[in-house]
């Protein structure tokens, strides 16, 4: 064994390297990412990785290992869930032989996600055991038990980190490499009555389900994670308790001292639930404040503890308003609540009132000697808003612009997708008319055109998250016959994530040199006959390609193909003369790109040599032919 400084994420993957995982296959989304890339970077010989094109794909080739006796994990963010959901649900009644985990990351706030949902309830849903970890020393320690637990059972088990944990760093305790866990798969045993889903396999499997979670959750009562302790001593008898799990345990232990008479139950196993330990925790209390995250879990299953066994407690937490009812929780939100929870709040506040509101973020601590002394020191000033915006000479707003330019005049539906360009949305190119999640857009902009067919509507959706789910959503519009333009914004990467290969790049994660699948025969494989690609950075001959293939009938599509300005920089910068700009700002106006800085005095416009990569759009746009010098790739 020895120390490591790790990420929550990176001590995960340690921790299912150690267990013996033989398959690791994922679809990137942060907070998850890094888990699949630690893997594929620390990987003993033989352990397989691959990003898989969605998350569906990835669990059913993990599911795949699994029948064969491997064990296997997989990752992704709670969104991606959505996408596995199909062959997670029916792989809880048909199970694996090889330990499974199935490892979906939660982002509460949310941070970097769509949503705010809460695995610990899908988990419940799909009757499948669920691990929720606090830091990232007990993240590595449950995916060993993780896969140990999925081995025993015969089915998957969910393991649900959150933001806080996958991106928090700690000195973690791992086995050597020498130390790791090796698995000999006996492989697939051919069992139709076991692998094959028929209607009288389930009723049986669902009727074992239900025995095996009674049985797991009285089991689970007794597991080291799920723990009660008493902040004044085990011979004291409190009458308030909390009720936490995750990184608000953490937030909990941060604020309480050992003045605070309270017992405070940290539930490790939201499903199958504890509820013999937690019967135990309520004994003798008056009130309980449940402490938690996202959905009120832990508060719903004490409410119902008390009502099976007789127990007379109040049950306090997000359904009475004591803890706000989405949104991430903080050390200092769960401070105030329990100030007002304990009756530790200052004179003259009212008790138990409600932050609807996220906290404000809290300054970090200054070095020792800018120490202050003031009992109530100034509040930081306030951060400017910065929103999110598309780089300096990204190729998408060069072809989201073309398409804007293209059909200006027209009835146009502009239907978005998941990626850095959603990021079309934002003044001035205005660009996003509907972003659900990923691979909706192609299905959306069929819907709004058999209501209005007289609709020009344009489907938006990224090389990988074409791979993804986009090309269902493609034979879907072609059996259907319905009228649209499908616009590829292929810029050969997933550049959102991290810049993750997928079938369209070359190379596996694996490090193969692999050929390309070719998103234009695979368009035309599917039945197309308008199939165009084209240079976004080429502007008039973009324009003109949109105009042209926008009135074809039926479904046409456009690849625009530019590489990702972070992986491919043009070495020129563009530059503005002075003399011939007159000031119209129109590049500025049109573009919206950082890299132009308009002057406050004079009206003119220059170039932030920093950002600005000489991509040439602005010297296209610009009417005066002030700005040269930028080099096209």
């Amino acid at each position: 064994m020895h120390r490591e400084f790790l990420m929550g994420n990176e001590a995960m993957a340690l921790g299912a390297l150690a267990a013996g995982v033989g398959v690791v296959a994922g679809y990137p989304g942060t907070p998850s990412t890094e888990v699949l890339e630690t893997v594929a970077r620390r990987r003993a010989e033989g352990t397989y990785v691959e990003w898989s094109v969605n998350e569906k794909a990835a669990l059913e080739v993990a599911a795949g290992a699994a029948y064969a006796g491997a064990r296997a994990l997989v990752t992704m963010k709670q969104v991606g869930l959505n996408v596995a959901s199909d062959p997670l649900m029916s792989l809880s009644y048909i199970g694996v032989k090889g330990g499974m985990v199935v490892l979906v990351a939660d982002d509460p706030g949310p941070i970097s996600s769509q949503t705010e949902q809460d695995t610990r309830t899908f988990a419940a849903y799909a009757k499948l055991p669920i691990l929720d970890p606090s830091d990232p020393q007990e993240a590595y320690e449950m995916m060993v038990e993780a896969f140990d637990l999925s081995e025993e059972l015969g089915c998957p088990v969910l393991l649900r980190p959150t933001t806080r944990v996958d991106h928090g760093y700690a000195d973690v305790l791992v086995a050597d490499p020498g130390e790791w866990r090796s698995v000999d798969p006996e492989g697939f045993v051919r069992d139709p009555g076991r692998w094959v889903i028929f209607p009288a396999l389930s009723v049986r499997a669902h009727a074992a389900i239900e025995r095996r979670d009674a049985e797991l959750a009285a089991r689970l009562s007794s597991y080291a994670r799920n723990t009660v302790r008493q902040t004044a001593g085990p011979d004291a008898r409190p009458r308030l308790g909390i009720a936490t799990h995750g990184i608000s345990a953490t937030y909990v232990a941060e604020n309480l001292g050992e003045g605070d008479d309270v017992r405070v139950l940290r539930v490790a196993t939201p499903h199958p639930f504890p509820e013999d330990l937690a019967a135990d925790f309520l004994d003798g209390l008056d009130e309980v404040l449940c402490v938690e995250e996202l959905d009120p879990v832990i508060e719903r299953a004490l409410v119902a503890t008390c009502g099976r066994r007789g127990l007379r407690v109040k049950i306090r937490g997000k359904l009475t308003g004591d803890i706000q009812p989405s949104g991430e929780n903080t050390v200092e939100s769960v401070g105030h609540a329990l100030d007002r929870f304990l009756g530790r709040e200052p004179e003259g506040s009212s008790p138990r009132a409600v932050p609807h509101e996220p906290e404000a973020p809290v300054a970090p601590p200054c070095e020792e000697d800018c120490l202050s002394t003031e009992k109530n020191p100034p509040a930081p000033p306030t951060l400017p808003i910065r929103p999110p915006v598309l780089c300096a000479g990204c190729p998408h707003r060069a072809s989201f612009y073309a398409v804007k330019r293209a059909m200006r005049g027209r009835k146009t539906l502009f239907c978005g997708d998941i990626g850095c360009y959603t990021l079309g949305n934002a003044a001035p190119l205005d660009m996003v008319d509907t972003c659900l999640c990923m691979g909706a857009g192609i299905n959306i902009a069929q819907g709004v055109t058999r209501v209005e067919p007289d609709t020009a509507a344009f489907a938006f959706v990224g090389d990988s998250t074409f791979f993804a789910s986009g090309i269902t959503g493609v034979v879907n519009a072609f059996y259907n016959q319905a009228s649209m333009t499908l616009v590829v914004l292929d810029n050969s990467t997933t550049a959102m994530t991290g810049h993750q290969p997928h079938p369209g790049t070359g190379r596996t994660m694996m490090g193969q040199v692999v050929e390309k699948v070719s998103i234009e025969r695979v368009l035309l494989a599917i039945g197309l006959t308008v199939v165009e690609t084209v240079d976004p950075l080429d502007h008039e001959r973009a324009v003109e390609t949109v105009r042209r293939v926008a009135d074809e009938p039926g479904v046409k599509a456009i690849i625009f193909r530019s590489p990702c300005v972070v992986l491919a920089r043009p070495q020129a910068r563009s530059t503005v003369d002075a003399e011939r700009c007159v000031g119209c700002q129109r590049c500025v106006r049109e573009l919206g790109c950082p890299a132009l800085v308009p002057d406050a005095a004079s009206g003119k416009v220059r170039i932030d040599a920093a950002q600005c990569t000489g991509c040439t759009l602005c010297e296209q746009v610009c009417p005066t032919n002030a700005i040269s010098g930028g080099e096209r790739l």
